[in-house]
């Protein structure tokens, strides 16, 4: 069956989507991607987006509007995708619509969690015509589960390795780990959030410059710049790093607010602007090498990475040295 899948990050930079053929049935399951698309943004509606991501900024009528403008935009950037595809809609069997995180509360003992999750399905069934499935974070928090990281069971499908343990870790906006036992092996995998990804970086680039840079472009800001070890430490104290999973974690932990309060302790350390993009840089590494210390049952022997994270080698040298003896690549490497 040909199934389109399309979701945004929290990195909130566009919309990614995939035009893949699915054979078989799990556990059995092979996939052949046929097309790829992604679209940024328009402005104006990133830009009300990050409005919409804070209560204070935010309110009912904002996001009533919002979850139209992002269906209209899905269901644009679908038709987009089909079409240079060469294929019509009355070829695609199903869509899934993952949309655009606004906010996520994790479950906890006095409260069962909660996730907005925006970005209309009926806009996007009644301008493609194709069965729309959407809501999977909550139906997974229904179901007894954290709403994320979803694609845990991706991973298990289809990146298990005859004898050696794998970690797959996602580096987007938010960095998630998929611990892979072998597939001789009895044991079960491990899904979690291992906490900041790209987000406090992406905050301190465009601080660093005045927002001409959305990111630290091949991790060059970074590079110039020396890790401060007292605030690493600080940082490395956050509760959420010493929390076991199951666990998740977003934008409303480690989001603007996280990345302004850090960015006034590196200024009040009298750090330069490279120094402190040095430091979280070094603070995502850390937290990733820390949860599979922590927290994965066995040691892995190779970790793919994931995530636009994959394309910044200071990053990636950064976990390197905190991964001795591990093997990393990119998920190119597996096909993805």
């Amino acid at each position: 069956m040909l199934v389109i899948g399309l979701m945004s990050g929290t990195s909130a930079d566009g919309i990614d989507l995939a035009l893949v053929e699915l054979t078989g049935a799990p556990p059995s399951i092979t996939l052949q991607l046929r097309h790829y698309l992604q679209v940024d943004y328009a402005p104006t509606l990133r830009a009300e987006l990050f409005a919409c991501f804070r209560p204070e900024s935010s309110g009912v009528d904002r996001l009533s509007r919002l979850n139209v403008a992002l269906g209209e935009a899905y269901a644009a950037a679908i038709l987009t995708l089909i079409e240079a595809a060469a294929l019509t809609p009355a070829q695609i069997d199903l869509i899934g619509a993952h949309g655009q995180t606004l906010w996520y509360d994790a479950p906890g003992p006095e409260m069962p969690g909660s996730v907005l999750t925006l970005g209309e399905a009926a806009i996007i069934a009644e301008r493609t015509g194709i069965t729309t499935i959407n809501h999977l974070r909550s139906r997974d928090l229904a179901a007894g589960g954290r709403g994320a990281p979803l694609v845990g069971y991706f991973d298990w499908l289809l990146f298990r390795h005859p004898t050696q343990a794998r970690a797959i870790q996602n580096i987007g906006g938010i960095g998630n780990v998929t611990a892979l036992p072998a597939l001789a092996s009895a044991d079960q995998p491990l899904a979690f959030d291992s906490g900041p990804g790209n987000m406090i970086i992406d905050y301190c680039a465009s601080r660093a410059t005045e927002g001409r840079q959305r990111y630290d472009v091949d991790g060059q800001l970074a590079a110039s710049g020396q890790v401060n070890a007292a605030l690493l430490d600080s940082l490395l104290q956050t509760p959420y790093l010493h929390q076991p999973p199951p666990k998740t974690t977003g934008r409303e932990l480690f989001g603007v607010q996280f990345g302004a309060e850090v960015w006034a302790r590196g200024v009040t350390l009298g750090l330069s602007v490279a120094d402190i993009t040095a430091t979280v840089t070094a603070f995502t590494a850390e937290s990733i090498a820390l949860a599979y210390r922590l927290w994965l049952p066995w040691p892995v022997a190779e970790v793919y990475i994931a995530g636009g994270g994959a394309f910044n080698p200071t990053l990636l040298a950064m976990l390197q040295a905190r991964l001795p003896g591990v093997t990393l690549k990119r998920h190119d490497a597996l096909g993805i």
